[in-house]
């Protein structure tokens, strides 16, 4: 593994770090029930992955 020969400032790492900008995900809505959900998820609320029943949800009561 490499070992630095000299440290490294605080200023010179922040620098090297500044291009990168977190990006919110992008998000779509369900096709069953129409919930908020993100791309390539099955639907937390019905189940339901590209309009199929992909996860069973159990009902409470």
């Amino acid at each position: 593994m490499a070992h630095p020969k000299r440290k490294i400032s605080k200023q010179r790492r922040d620098k090297r770090r500044t291009h990168y900008k977190a990006v919110a995900p992008t998000l779509a809505s369900c096709q069953n029930c129409g919930a908020t959900v993100k791309y390539h998820r099955v639907c937390n609320e019905c189940g339901h992955y590209r309009g199929k029943l992909a996860v069973e949800k159990e009902v409470e009561g």
